[in-house]
């Protein structure tokens, strides 16, 4: 026999948890087979691995309803054991999402790929610790890698989010903009808030700022650090160097998934330096738990002119080359 405990940092969830009577606990017990003991702001779970396992991940699940809604509702506790049985392949094949949608616990709020190829991404983010995705603007490249880390930070399988940027685009230096650091790098790391924002309200997004689990970084920052249990997204990678690069991969701790997204045909760097995301992705190709996706104009889920506008800069002749 196992043990696991649950802790809690508002002890009147618990009450929730357990349910009318321990109506809730009761269910879980009889489903699971496992034992639950109230202790204090903890619950402690004793049964065999796999069973303890499996009552860890539903016990996530109905912990971050319990945070986000204030109540717990029993069809939502047979829902969670539903989903968490054994015969449930999707979810011991992708532990942080199915391919079908991205669970935000947020108002019963969900996201689903609308393509094909954005499936085939959140499925990839799923089964590896290190995920590359390339693709034009538009295709949800940074937008379902962050709906994929606040899922991951809710079910507990991660603790922290890190949102990462390099700040080299369009031949800008942060040099010669106004302000102090933070108002220096604001203008590099906004796309990141901003698909926060669309995830998130407004208050729940400065809350986790506040607490520091969720951190919006210049990739300059990274240096010297080792993150643990972290949920960490580089976008806009196809303007790293190839030593800023490995600086960043060699950041990955015990337990952390990290997530690189780029456009490789967008590369600001100048034409004598390396690309550090193309090299990266040539290198770690062969490597297990090292994923790949390439998303494609069909991917673009932005207004109709975007998908228009790619393929007309992707013909050298409209430009008169």
């Amino acid at each position: 026999m196992s043990e696991a405990t649950l802790s809690f940092s508002d002890p009147d969830h618990i009450p929730i948890l357990l349910g009318t009577h321990d109506c809730h606990i009761r269910q879980i017990q009889d489903a699971l087979d496992v034992n639950v003991v109230h202790r204090g702001d903890e619950l402690r779970i004793i049964g065999d691995d796999s069973d303890l396992q499996r009552s860890l991940r539903i016990f996530s699940e109905l912990k971050a309803i319990i945070e986000n809604t204030g109540q717990l509702k029993t069809e939502q506790v047979e829902t969670a054991l539903t989903n968490g049985s054994p015969v449930s392949k999707q979810i011991k094949q992708s532990p942080i999402a199915t391919p079908s949608s991205i669970d935000l616990f947020e108002k019963t709020k969900k996201v689903h790929p609308r393509t094909p190829g954005q499936s085939e991404y959140i499925k990839s983010i799923g089964e590896h610790d290190l995920v590359f995705c390339t693709g034009p603007a538009g295709c949800g490249k940074t937008f379902l890698a962050v709906a994929m880390a606040i899922h991951a930070l809710r079910t507990e399988q991660v603790r922290k989010i890190v949102l990462v940027r390099p700040a080299v685009e369009a031949g800008e230096k942060l040099g010669f903009l106004p302000g102090d650091m933070l108002a220096k790098v604001n203008p590099f790391l906004r796309p990141l808030l901003d698909a926060l924002g669309s995830l998130l309200d407004y208050e729940q997004v400065n809350r986790y700022m506040d607490n520091d689990i969720v951190e919006v970084v210049p990739l300059a920052f990274m240096r010297g650090r080792t993150l643990d249990n972290t949920f960490i997204i580089m976008d806009e990678a196809q303007n790293t160097t190839i030593t800023q690069m490995k600086m960043f991969l060699t950041r990955m701790g015990m337990g952390s998934k990290i997530v690189v997204t780029g456009d490789t045909s967008q590369i600001d760097l100048p034409p004598d330096v390396s690309c550090g995301m193309t090299d990266a992705m040539n290198r770690l190709r062969n490597i297990k738990g090292v994923g790949t996706v390439q998303l494609k104009n069909e991917d673009i889920v932005r207004h109709r002119l975007v998908g228009e506008i790619v393929k007309a800069y992707q013909n050298e002749d409209s430009l008169g080359h």
